[in-house]
This record gives structure tokens, C-alpha cells and sequence, in this order.
């Protein structure tokens, strides 16, 4: 076990660093000149030029790659262009806001998927089960954007429910607060899908001659489906969540913008809207770190789950 994870580890590193080329070289000679960003439509060329040398643009592209690479390594990506405020207090400043609201749709859409998908895939073939799948392919088609308009007006400016947008330095205000209605209203979002993909990992499993043996000898129904059907299941199950954790971390993103919450997904937002590289750099990076980290907690969570599996 411990030889895979450093074997894998090791592996990680050609692939961060193809992420740092390509990202250093996409911001380099694709994006627009920081120099003239920072210095604005006012500047003269001096001023841009000495912008260029405090930035250290005017070195050699080996020798800015390396400085690029030293940022990555040690975490010190200076100051925000606009703010001022250094990266890395953005990011400890930042993160726990979107933490507190990628933590609980994790959880409740992966939980409630499970349970969900489960129960129809017991009931398959009922009007129950046909139901559920039409009310999935419906929620489908609907745009997030419609939930949150719905969700805002009816439980926040309807019903007094929830406030609309706000803050505070507690966790747990936050969460009882604040965090319910988006929460709610991305899992509402991603329950439908789920439900859907866990349902047919469930109806695969179902059909397995252990399943018909176990009912053979009398085994009962729930113990087949939460003892054998479910552990099975999980792998492909865990494998749907690895790759979708990531594209939660960036919908969460959304959910802040529309919500108004001071987490790292506003920030980017606010980043890309006036050009701040050093921001949009670290996220870029760092998540693609967080991806591989990922892949590899799932990669070991499958010996877990399955004691057959063998990791080579």
C-alpha cells in the first residue's frame, strides 16, 4: 500500500508539471501584457516598462519559468494586482467560506443519491420507479439558474425562510443561516443525475448470480442490498464522485457569485473580470493539484471497499 501511494505520488509529478508549462505558457503569450493591465490606459511606456522589470517580465523565459515553478513550491505568489492583499491570505481568508458550502452538497447529494437510487432500483419496474425517473428527466432540463430564481423568490422573499445573501465569521451561523438555501438548492440540482446513475450501478448489481443465490438461500432483501448490493456499488460509485468532486469545488463557485458569499469562487470570478493573474494562476494550479490528490485518496479508498481489488 505505502509503495503504491509513493509510486503514485511520483507519478504526479510530470503531470504537475505539464500543468505549470501549460498554464505559464497559456498567461504568458496568450493573455494580455500585465504590464499594460497594471498600468492602465493612462500609462506611458516608462511607466510600462518599469512595471515589466518589477514583474520581472524582462528576463529570459527560462529564467521567468523558473520563478513560476518557485511560486508553485513555496506558495508565495506575492500580491493581488488589484487588491494588494497577498494570495495566500486570500486563500486562508477565502477557502473556509467555500469549504462551508461544498462540504454539505458532498455530502447530502452523494448521501441522498444513494438512498434515493437505492429505493428505486428495489421498486424497478413500478409506477414508483417510472415516476422518479420522469421527475428526473424533467429536472434535468432545467437550467440552475431557473433554482435559484425559483429558490430566492419562494423561500426567501415568499416564505421568510432564508436570507437572500449575507455573512458572518461564524461557522456555525453560517451553516444554519446562511449556507441552507444554496446548499438546498444545488443539491436539488445534482440529485436528479445522480439518482438516475447510482439507480442503474444498483440495477447492474441486482442482476448478479450472487444476488439470485442470496435469494435462494433466504437471505433477506434488505440484507442483500445494504450488505452486498451496496458494497459493490461503491466502487463505481466512489469513481462518479472523484470525478465530479472537482466540478462541485467550481459549482460552488457559481453558488457564491449568485449568492453573494466572500469565498475563493467570487474571488476568480472577480480575478478574471479585472485580469488579476496571480489569483486565477494559484487557483488554476492548485486545483489541478487537488484533482490528482483525488484521484489517488480514491484509488486507495477502493481496497477498502473491496478487498480484491489489487493496486499495481
Amino acid at each position: 500500500m505505502i509503495s503504491y501511494i509513493l509510486r503514485r505520488i511520483w507519478q504526479m509529478i510530470p503531470t504537475l508539471a505539464g500543468v505549470i508549462l501549460l498554464v505559464f505558457f497559456l498567461f504568458k503569450y496568450f493573455g494580455d501584457d500585465p504590464a499594460e493591465i497594471l498600468g492602465g490606459l493612462q500609462a506611458t511606456q516608462e511607466q510600462i516598462d518599469s512595471i515589466r522589470r518589477q514583474l520581472g517580465l524582462d528576463k529570459p523565459v527560462l529564467e521567468q519559468l523558473w520563478l513560476f515553478v518557485k511560486k508553485v513550491v513555496t506558495f508565495d505568489w506575492g500580491a493581488s494586482w488589484t487588491t494588494k492583499e497577498t494570495i495566500s491570505n486570500i486563500f486562508a481568508t477565502r477557502l473556509p467560506a467555500t469549504l462551508t458550502i461544498m462540504v454539505p452538497i458532498l455530502v447530502l447529494e452523494v448521501g441522498l443519491a444513494i438512498v434515493a437510487g437505492m429505493a428505486v432500483a428495489y421498486v424497478r419496474g413500478s409506477l414508483t420507479d417510472r415516476v422518479v425517473m420522469i421527475i428526473s428527466t424533467v429536472a434535468l432540463s432545467i437550467s440552475f439558474l431557473v433554482y435559484v430564481i425559483i429558490g430566492q423568490y419562494v423561500f426567501a422573499f415568499q416564505l421568510g425562510w432564508f436570507p437572500v445573501q449575507g455573512w458572518t465569521n461564524s461557522t456555525l451561523t453560517n451553516l444554519l443561516v446562511y449556507a441552507p438555501l444554496p446548499v438546498m438548492l444545488a443539491v436539488l440540482v445534482s440529485l436528479a443525475p445522480h439518482t438516475r446513475l447510482y439507480r442503474s450501478f444498483f440495477l447492474d448489481e441486482i442482476g448478479h448470480d450472487y444476488v439470485r443465490t442470496a435469494r435462494a438461500k433466504g437471505v433477506p432483501e434488505n440484507t442483500i442490498l445494504f450488505k452486498h448490493v451496496l458494497r459493490n456499488a461503491l466502487i463505481p460509485i466512489l469513481t462518479n464522485v472523484a470525478t465530479q468532486l472537482p466540478g462541485v469545488f467550481i459549482g460552488s463557485f457559481l453558488i457564491e457569485v449568485f449568492f453573494s458569499i466572500p469565498g475563493l469562487g467570487r474571488e476568480v470570478y472577480t480575478a478574471v473580470g479585472r485580469g488579476d493573474f496571480p489569483v486565477i494562476q494559484a487557483v488554476t494550479i492548485y486545483l489541478a493539484v487537488l484533482t490528482m490528490v483525488i484521484n489517488l485518496i480514491t484509488d486507495v479508498l477502493y481496497k477498502f471497499v473491496d478487498p480484491r481489488v489489487v493496486l499495481k
